[in-house]
C-alpha cells in the first residue's frame, strides 16, 4: 500500500482555519481517492502532529508540511517528530512554497478579487518570519507571481520583518501607483489574513485555501517524497 499522506498544518484557534485546511484536504482525497490522506496540526488545533503519527503507527507516513516557506517548523520541529516516531528524515516533504502552482493559485484569487488592471503592481503579503530563509522564499514567490502576471510584486510581511504591506501599499501610491493589488499568501482565513486585509489596497485577494493548484502540488511534494523515501530504502 502507498504511504499515507500526513499533512501538517499550523493549527489555529481560529474555526474557519481548521475548517480552510479540512477543505484543502478534502480536494487533495477527490483528486487521489484511493491515497489515505490525513492531518495533523502543530500547535491549537486537534490531533496534534504526535497524535497524528501515534494513530498511524507502522504506517510509516509522507509528511507534507501545509507550510509556505522553510523555516523553524521545516528545520527543527518536523524533523524532531519524525525522530520520536522512528522514521527517518526522508520521510518529510519540502515547504509548498516557493512553487509555480502557487503562483497559478495566487494568480486566480487576485483575478476574483478584481485585480485585473495589467499596469497595476501588486504586494505579495506573507506571514513574514524571523528566519532568513523563509524570507527568501517570499522573496522568490514573488518573482515567481511577477513572471506569471507580467507585473512588478513587492514582496512584504505581515509580521516580523518589513516591509509590512500596508509600508509597501503605501510606498507604490507615493511612486505614482494610484491601484495597487495585495495578493494573500496565506493557506487559511484567520488572524493573519485580517492584518492583510487593512493595508488598504485598491484590490486585496483571499487566501489560498482550498485552490485546485494546492491540491495538486500537495500530491506533488507527496510523491517526491515517496520516491525518494522508496529510492533510499533499496538502496
Amino acid at each position: 500500500m502507498a504511504p499515507v499522506l500526513l499533512a501538517v498544518a499550523h493549527g489555529s484557534r481560529d474555526p474557519a482555519a481548521v475548517t480552510s485546511t479540512r477543505a484543502l484536504l478534502r480536494r487533495v482525497r477527490s483528486l487521489r481517492p484511493e491515497l489515505t490522506v490525513r492531518c495533523g496540526f502543530l500547535d491549537l488545533s486537534r490531533p496534534l502532529l504526535a497524535e497524528a503519527l501515534a494513530q498511524l503507527s507502522g504506517a510509516r507516513p509522507i509528511l507534507v508540511p501545509l507550510l509556505l516557506g522553510t523555516g523553524y517548523h521545516i528545520r527543527v520541529d518536523l524533523p524532531a517528530a519524525l525522530a520520536t516516531a522512528g522514521l527517518p528524515l526522508t520521510h518529510l516533504a519540502p515547504a509548498l512554497g516557493p512553487h509555480r502552482l502557487l503562483a497559478e493559485a495566487l494568480a486566480d484569487r487576485l483575478a476574483e478579487a478584481g485585480a485585473s488592471a495589467a499596469d497595476a503592481p501588486v504586494v505579495l503579503a506573507g506571514a513574514g518570519s524571523s528566519d532568513p530563509t523563509a524570507l527568501a522564499d517570499t522573496a522568490r514567490m514573488a518573482e515567481l507571481l511577477a513572471t506569471r502576471l507580467g507585473r512588478h510584486v513587492t514582496p512584504a510581511h505581515l509580521s516580523a520583518a518589513t516591509p509590512t504591506p500596508h509600508q509597501a501599499v503605501t510606498d507604490l501610491r507615493a511612486a505614482g501607483h494610484p491601484a495597487v493589488a495585495l495578493a494573500t499568501y496565506l493557506l487559511s482565513p484567520g488572524f493573519f489574513a485580517r492584518r492583510a486585509a487593512t493595508a488598504a489596497a485598491t484590490w486585496t485577494s483571499a487566501p489560498l485555501a482550498a485552490h485546485p493548484a494546492v491540491a495538486r502540488l500537495i500530491l506533488h511534494r507527496y510523491d517526491r517524497a515517496r520516491a525518494a523515501t522508496e529510492l533510499t530504502t533499496a538502496a
